[in-house]
């Protein structure tokens, strides 16, 4: 993508639209959009959409899963930045002082991708860091694209093979305020930090350390981890490791960085992961998932009524999480629900796969319009891609029965007999209590009815075909009362001398009656029509 594409303004908008369009037609857009053709399409458009198609892949509750799988596999490498673009916004971030800072920079960057690059250097104190250096002008550049993006989406929505599957418009206004928290380094530095103090009790687990004296908004600088990445199991073999214990201390992290922390890294695929000195190192920190107790709990639940085969407790999970677009048919949902279940229910947890059940989950709520709070949909992604992750260490090792085990022991953990029992014999006094109450209630409210002084009041729950047919009733009672009413109305008027007069009639009262002739025409029509 050439800078002049975006600099100009409203001719350099025009000319990159001019480009889009090029491009959606060169791939036959209008003829329909396979998750194949999704791909080529935003890798052609280039880096930011690259970028977007990622993000893309992480909201799976809003795109069909065969979209999501195809997206998921888009590059991640981007053409880099020259020496020269690098030193240039080294020296805007800290002044010409900053090869003082950085004594030596390595001008072939460890990475690419397409909002940063990061770069190996050398600080004032002699010690090795990351740099993450941001695109010079990528806000600006993703900002004039959404736009356009924008524009196109409310275009191809009315295209039927391409707006029924996917409501562009708001996936892109998700994507879009995903990737500004990302583009705010400060906010990953947080992320950093957070993440350490959560886990700095745990001694096999850790990431780097953030060199917060140095790190703006457009360049991060931390600790630089110099290890063996975790999908490399004949290296980690040769060098003594046991992937099998390494999968199982990784999966039990991430389990706890859900269940207890409620901080999560949201993309844990195996280059995000780095085996160091014996401890599991996580690694880009820029996309996190962040659950509240509430959420944590529901889970928690939710996994359980997989596990014990509920139904109704699944189903009142979807429905206490889930955001309506449209009103749900909870028979449908239940009978739904209790497909999955039984697809599940008579296998073990360790021949459970988590990944297929999420997917599954997801195609539920894709199937009765319900969509998920950021937060969860982003662990359903999570949870798919540390599975994947695991298995290139350990094929047999099953997530969902590590979950399982860990809220086993985390209730164990926590649990407290003294306040349990007092709980319980509070939960007795109180039932015993009313029970004792029940009869005279009863008698209370008997003598009340046969008086004529209370009141009965029943909510009836009517069916939308119903509804609807009442308020068209009610719509021709009123219709009927107007009628009545000019009809009176008119031929009052027309005892009087009122001016002005249509053929010795007063005026007013003749369009009455025209009007009352054209409202009974249109009510015997429409009585007729509906038989």
């Amino acid at each position: 993508m050439t800078k002049s594409t975006h600099e100009g303004g409203p001719t350099a908008g025009r000319h990159r639209l001019r480009e889009i369009i090029g491009i959606l037609r060169r791939h036959n857009i209008i003829a329909g959009l396979t998750p194949q053709k999704l791909v080529a399409v935003l890798e052609d458009l280039g880096p930011t959409f690259v970028k977007l198609g990622q993000i893309m892949s992480m909201q799976p509750e809003i795109m069909p899963a065969e979209y999501s799988k195809e997206i998921a596999k888009l590059k991640t490498q981007a053409t880099p930045m020259s020496a020269e673009e690098v030193r240039a916004i080294l020296e805007g971030e800290y002044g010409p002082e900053w090869k003082e800072i950085f004594i030596e920079l390595e001008e072939k960057p460890l990475g690419s991708a397409s909002i940063a690059q990061v770069h190996l250097a050398t600080i004032a104190d002699g010690s090795r860091a990351a740099l993450k250096i941001q695109r010079a002008g990528i806000y600006d550049t993703m900002s004039n694209d959404i736009i356009l993006l924008r524009r196109a989406a409310k275009i191809l929505k009315y295209t039927p093979a391409i707006g029924g599957e996917i409501d562009l418009v708001m996936v892109i206004d998700e994507m879009w305020t995903t990737t500004k928290q990302e583009m705010n380094f400060l906010t990953e530095a947080k992320n950093i930090d957070e993440f350490y103090e959560n886990n700095k009790d745990v001694s096999f687990v850790t990431c780097p350390r953030i060199l917060g004296k140095y790190t703006t908004s457009h360049v991060l600088v931390m600790e630089y981890i110099e290890g063996c990445p975790i999908d490399q199991a004949g290296r980690l073999v040769e060098n003594g490791y046991d992937v099998e214990e390494i999968a199982k201390k990784l999966a039990h992290n991430y389990v706890k960085q859900i269940i207890e922390d409620g901080f999560f890294h949201a993309d844990p695929h195996s280059g995000n992961i780095i085996i160091r000195d014996g401890k599991i190192v996580w690694i880009d920190l820029g996309m996190m998932g962040r659950l509240g107790s509430r959420d944590r709990k529901l889970i928690s639940q939710a996994l359980m009524a997989v596990a014990e085969n509920d139904i109704q407790k699944l189903v009142d999970f979807i429905i206490t999480i889930g955001v309506y677009k449209e009103k749900i048919d909870p028979i449908a949902l239940s009978g739904d629900v209790e497909t999955l279940l039984n697809k599940y229910g008579g296998m073990d947890f360790s021949t459970m796969d988590l990944a297929q059940i999420i997917e599954d989950l997801l195609s539920i709520l894709r199937a009765h319009k319900i969509s998920v709070p950021k937060g969860i949909s982003v662990l359903g992604r999570g949870m798919a891609t540390i599975q994947g992750t695991l298995r290139t260490l350990s094929p047999e090792l099953n997530l969902m029965q590590i979950i399982v085990e860990y809220m086993s022991n985390d209730l164990l953990k926590h649990f407290d007999i003294k306040k349990e029992l007092l709980s319980i014999l509070k939960s007795l006094r109180f039932s015993l209590k009313k029970s004792i109450d029940i009869p005279a209630q009863i008698s209370d409210t008997l003598k009340l009815l046969s008086k004529g002084i209370a009141k009965v009041h029943l909510d009836l729950s009517m069916s939308d075909d119903m509804s609807l047919k009442i308020n068209a009733m009610l719509n021709r009672l009123v219709i009927s009362i107007i009628i009545a009413a000019l009809l009176i109305g008119s031929s009052l008027v027309c005892t009087t001398d009122m001016f002005p007069q249509i053929f010795g009639i007063p005026a007013l009262g003749v369009l009455g009656f025209l009007a009352s002739m054209f409202l009974g025409g249109w009510l015997i029509f429409s009585i007729l029509r509906k038989k």
